[in-house]
Formats: C-alpha cells, sequence, structure tokens
C-alpha cells in the first residue's frame, strides 16, 4: 500500500477500506470512484483535508 498524499509505503490498515500513514499522519479511505484524505487531530477526530477522483481502487494499491 502506497500513502496517496505522500507516496511513503509506511501505511497501517485500521478499518475496512481505512489506511494510516505513519510518516504523513493522514488517514485515508477508498470510496467508490474517489479516495478520501483526513488530517487525524490529537483528540482522535478527523478532519477532511482533501478527496480525489479515481477509476477504480488502482490508485491506492501498490503494485
Amino acid at each position: 500500500m502506497i500513502c496517496v498524499n505522500c507516496g511513503s509505503r509506511l501505511v497501517g490498515k485500521v478499518g475496512v477500506d481505512q489506511y494510516y500513514c505513519c510518516d504523513c499522519c493522514v488517514e485515508f479511505k477508498s470510496e467508490p470512484n474517489r479516495v478520501v484524505v483526513y488530517n487525524l487531530e490529537e483528540d482522535g477526530t478527523l478532519v477532511l483535508r482533501r478527496s480525489y477522483r479515481t477509476k477504480g481502487l488502482e490508485a491506492v494499491s501498490a503494485r
């Protein structure tokens, strides 16, 4: 898995189609036709950072 925000490979799975990047400290999830990136706040809340349109899960999968 590669982070859609910074390109790092230090990404872990935290839920169904939800991932966390240890390098840039963002959480992202794949949805049909898009990937949504969130900033993780100190209190644990997620704040929308960016939404990317995709043609499928190829954008978040490592090849």
